[in-house]
């Protein structure tokens, strides 16, 4: 089929583009954050973008293939977004897609829990493009809540086909499939009804609609010229400074009939439609909240309960990743062992030197299977049951009650939620920062996310604490240990307000913006997809990343060990010229060099501060906590030197791999030094404020 597809260039020209037969048609899908926009991509093109049942997971397009009856069509999935104003990242990229992309059809997901609030997209949509398909997900939802869609009214009222599937059913996408496919094949589609603005901004409206005849959307140009919308700097030369005058002096005349805000006025026009939508097409057997969903949000959301909850329900996923995750690791060390001997045997039968022996299996070889063994099995357990979480829905709950901390703070409420993705993995939290639209809040979430201590810190801090702060007894060790993780978490969370709060006043100063939070209703978690998108989104993409820089740095950490100068390693000679340093923190030089050589993976400071009291040329491990406790009582470590090490870890620069996020986040190397410098200021600031005051308080008694 040959058919013509015009689009508007990127220099202001008109393109059009002669589709060939053997070219793939396009499709959009737009939408509210949370509809099931993604897991309806996911569902028609097999891919696997990450889907959450909290709003703003997909912040950038995503496309993927798939088959509609007899055509080829590229499927992109916009960013969930509540409007098209383009006041945010994820609003821009929406509204630039379907303005800038030859589109053959856009689908707008609502969801048919919510119509009131979900149809307000598809109805500013309308105007961009006549090729629009509405397309009602959750309708098993909806029936379950006693609530009746009624499509064929909707879609009368809207001029467009209007199609109910439920998006984690593929049976149910047939009446969507049929309508894209007939959508595809004809030539000319009936305009959609207009969206009835009141007479007085209808009247100005159409003033400025002759000024833009020549533009590809006359009716949009001259809304947004009354508005003063934010727009694409390829639309800028229409916008001339006679249109810009007559725009003024509409506006002036409005303020007389009452309407001092043109685009809030629009905004209201939309919303009383899309109420009237609602109440003429959607029937509500049993209104209001599932019995359910009450009940949860009493304890949930209630302010004596919500927070304890919240730490409980933390504490009880850190006991679980503490107490599941020692097993298989022993078992990985224990596999690794055994592979390295064979290795070793088979270098030695090959008469390799010893040099590159030690090089391959003792810097190389050893450090990177540590961070595998360390890594992986918490990983394992943590993510699946974090996504757990996330996908009941609970997350924008957690998000809630630190949301007026934040907000005092001088921060986002949204930085909640990178927060909680930053104890799984920092540079996974970072790149999460995108769900925060104003750049100023976006940079504060971004250089503070490191203070949540990652996963990767989490052994660490577990082994400090089970040497000097835990009972003997095995069977409570566990317990214990997740209840001190927990109150490292609330100290980051205290540190993270602080820093924030000091930002804010200082180089990016601001007011906090406003913003959505939405709280989605509760959702059966689907399990299958909470493993398959845990292990393969988080769990093997953050080990992969862990690996490629654990691997050099192992023989790095092995060439520093074993060349000597004088009588003395490289390594003890940094650690020697580090100590005068330590000393002042209540630290020693062969910790602070631990970390900075730990730089590439936090899961390998310990074993670096292991081989250097071990004057061992490769990394170590001591399986048992009390030999642990009593090799570190012998290298003058004291109570005071564990709290110390545990606020290092926990307020320290962020990894490589974080680092290196943040500078392709930013694109600021400046930010990025930034990032790096701040939390380390903050954990050594602490180390000398403690390490001071029990000197202090030692030399008064």
């Amino acid at each position: 089929m040959h058919k013509t597809r015009t689009g508007f260039g990127a220099q202001g020209g008109v393109l059009c583009m002669k589709k060939e037969p053997s070219a793939p048609f396009t499709v959009a899908l737009a939408g509210n954050p949370n509809v099931g926009k993604s897991t309806l991509f996911n569902a028609l093109t097999g891919l696997h973008q990450h889907t959450g049942n909290w709003p703003g997971k997909t912040v950038a397009c995503a496309k993927g293939m798939c088959q509609i009856g007899a055509h080829t069509v590229e499927l992109v999935d916009l960013p969930g977004t509540y409007s098209l104003s383009a006041r945010s990242p994820e609003e821009e990229i929406a509204r630039d897609c379907l303005l800038f992309t030859p589109l053959d059809c856009i689908v707008v997901v609502c969801d048919a829990t919510a119509i009131a609030r979900t149809v307000g997209l598809a109805l500013q949509t309308l105007p961009f493009s006549s090729r629009v398909i509405v397309c009602v997900n959750c309708m098993d939802e909806a029936r379950k809540k006693g609530i009746s869609v009624d499509l064929s009214a909707l879609s009368d009222l809207l001029g467009v086909p209007v199609v109910g599937v439920c998006a984690h059913k593929k049976r149910t996408f047939a009446p969507l499939l049929d309508a894209v496919e007939q959508m595809l094949l004809q030539e000319t589609v009936p305009a959609p009804k207009p969206v009835r603005l009141s007479p007085d901004l209808q009247s100005a409206v159409d003033a400025l609609v002759p000024y833009f005849a020549d533009t590809p959307h006359p009716f949009l140009f001259a809304q947004w010229a009354l508005t003063d919308e934010p727009l694409p700097a390829a639309y800028a030369p229409y916008f001339t400074p006679e249109i810009k005058e007559e725009a003024l002096r509409l506006r002036q005349a409005l303020e007389k009939t009452g309407i001092t805000d043109p685009a809030q006025a629009v905004t209201r026009c939309f919303v009383l439609h899309a109420e009237e939508l609602f109440l003429s097409s959607v029937k509500v057997k049993a209104p209001g909240q599932p019995r359910r969903d009450r009940l949860f949000d009493r304890i949930f959301l209630n302010r004596k309960t919500g927070v304890p909850v919240m730490l409980l329900l933390l504490g009880l996923i850190l006991w679980i990743t503490v107490a599941g995750a020692n097993i298989p690791s022993g078992w990985l060390s224990q596999l690794f062992s055994t592979l390295g001997d064979w290795l070793r045997t088979l270098f030695l039968s090959w008469q390799a030197p010893a040099w590159l022996t030690g090089f391959l299996l003792d810097g190389v070889y050893g450090t990177l299977t540590w961070v595998i063994a360390v890594m992986l099995p918490p990983m394992a357990i943590f993510f699946p049951l974090f996504t757990l979480l996330e996908d009941f829905g609970y997350l924008p709950r957690a998000a809630f009650h630190l949301d007026h901390a934040l907000c005092r703070a001088g921060a986002c409420g949204k930085q909640a939620l990178t927060m909680c993705m930053g104890l799984g993995c920092n540079a996974a939290g970072v790149v999460g920062c995108r769900i925060i639209d104003t750049k100023r809040e976006r940079i504060i979430a971004i250089l503070t996310n490191s203070l949540m201590p990652c996963n990767g810190r989490f052994p660490t801090l577990l082994t400090i604490t089970a040497a000097f702060f835990s009972p003997a007894i095995p069977a409570l060790q566990s317990a214990v240990g997740a209840a001190w993780l927990v109150c490292f978490l609330v100290l980051s969370v205290m540190m993270t307000l602080l820093l924030s709060k000091l930002l804010s006043m200082t180089l990016l100063k601001g007011e906090p913006s406003s913003f959505v939070l939405e709280l989605p209703p509760y959702r059966r978690p689907q399990l299958k997809k909470i493993l398959v998108r845990s292990l393969f989104d988080r769990t093997l993409k953050v080990l992969w990343r862990a690996v490629c820089v654990a691997a050099p740095a192992g023989a790095v950490i092995f060439l520093l060990a074993n060349i000597t100068v004088g009588e003395q390693t490289l390594l003890s000679h940094m650690t020697a010229f580090f100590d005068p340093i330590g000393w002042f923190f209540g630290l020693d030089g062969t910790i602070l060099l631990a970390f900075l050589l730990g730089f590439p993976a936090n899961e390998i400071v310990l074993p670096i501060i292991l081989m250097g009291y071990l004057s061992s040329g490769t990394l170590v491990s001591v399986e048992n906590v009390s030999a642990l406790s009593a090799l570190l009582l012998q290298n003058g470590w004291t109570l005071l030197t564990a709290m110390n090490m545990i606020l290092l870890c926990l307020f320290h620069f962020p990894c490589s791999t974080t680092c290196l996020t943040i500078k392709k986040e930013t694109g600021s190397i400046k930010l990025t030094l930034l990032a790096w410098v701040l939390p380390t200021i903050a954990g050594l600031s602490l180390c000398a404020i403690l390490t001071w005051t029990v000197r202090l308080i030692a030399w008064m008694f």
